[in-house]
């Protein structure tokens, strides 16, 4: 089992690269960042961290195609390739429902399937081949060159994948790898595997040497109830993301979800954290003491054919930044990387 730091730029940059070296040093196999405009430029972050690391793989988890043109990915992709010595990775995605609300945009009219399909098509073609000609129904070009060239002889392009069985297939078939957001139970993630499965035997390649991926809402530290009540925090934020079938892969009502997804759609964030519960909180995170979260792991996600936990650390700083919440006790993310590398990474060699 590989373990990543997936992170939100949301810190000053210095700490960002600070973290970003320790998780080098600490031997995590990559970090990553979301694509979008929340955030801090992650392109132009990891490009600072290139020179400044040696063996962490970085990249966009993920970059949505409804937002960055994918010809653009490619360039960006290839470029931090370069200047990390062949340690980029892309995954592709349709977009953060939320931030497409704000760009105005109705997510149920994009097409987002076929869009990201394209999409892995047309980044594919330019990192493989420099040159792409094309018409698509959402990307065409006609002859469009980049000399923006990848250092490794495959950039990894993967799919990051949540909603029904069709995106798990296509993660497989058409891709590296998928990412899959925001699970935390056995069946959620048996179900996402198998039909990733059946998309990479679709295309006659060995799965279970893919990246499958699992990326999670995730607090740790001595305390178990501040790293609970970090993760409780940003719970509902998340969970607004997540498609109705997927809340109930993971136990949870949809109809449960929707006044927090109503208070936050509100702007109302302190109503969002009061309703969500402690239960729906352990339902939707992976938070508690290294025990608790390692026992977890064991219980619901080892076994089922992910190979590769992305932990999206939370801290008080980050809670403080999203909800102006001040969580006490709750360990910064060095610390919280340093118990993973301590505490987790070896139960799952």
């Amino acid at each position: 089992m590989k373990f990543s730091y997936a992170m939100l730029p949301d810190y000053p940059v210095a700490e960002s690269l600070a973290s970003i070296r320790l998780a080098d040093e600490l031997g995590f196999h990559a970090v990553y960042a979301a694509d979008e405009p929340w955030h801090k430029d992650l392109w132009l972050l990891f490009a600072a961290a290139a020179a400044q690391t040696s063996q962490i793989r970085m990249g966009p988890s993920v970059s949505a195609v409804t937002l960055r043109e994918p010809s653009l990915i490619a360039q960006a992709a290839a470029t931090l390739d370069e200047l990390t010595g062949g340690r980029a990775d892309v995954v592709l995605g349709s977009g953060n429902f939320g931030v497409l609300a704000q760009y105005k945009m109705d997510w149920t009219k994009t097409k987002p399937l076929t869009r990201v399909k394209e999409a892995v098509a047309a980044v594919r073609t330019l990192l493989d081949e420099g040159a792409i000609t094309r018409d698509g129904e959402f990307y065409s070009y006609d002859g469009l060159f980049t000399f923006a060239r990848p250092v490794q002889e495959h950039l990894p392009v993967k799919i990051g994948a949540m909603r029904g069985p069709k995106s798990f297939q296509a993660a497989g078939e058409l891709s590296d790898g998928v990412h899959h957001a925001l699970s935390y139970s056995r069946g959620a993630y048996e179900y996402a595997v198998e039909n990733f499965r059946i998309g990479a035997e679709r295309a006659g390649k060995d799965w279970e040497s893919m990246d499958i991926g699992a990326w999670v809402v995730f607090a740790t530290g001595p305390d178990s109830q501040a790293a609970k009540e970090a993760a409780r925090s940003m719970v509902g934020l998340y969970a607004s993301a997540m498609p109705a079938e997927q809340l109930e892969r993971n136990g949870v009502d949809p109809k449960d979800m929707e006044p927090i997804v109503a208070a936050i759609g509100a702007g109302d964030l302190a109503r969002a954290i009061e309703l969500t519960t402690p239960d729906i909180t352990e339902k939707l995170s992976l938070a508690g003491t290294p025990d608790e979260v390692r026992a977890k792991i064991e219980r619901e996600i080892a076994g089922t054919g992910v190979n590769h936990m992305i932990l999206a650390i939370t801290d008080a700083t980050l809670v403080k930044q999203f909800t102006g919440r001040d969580v006490e006790n709750v360990a910064d993310v060095d610390t919280q990387l340093r118990l993973i590398h301590d505490e987790l990474m070896p139960a799952f060699k």
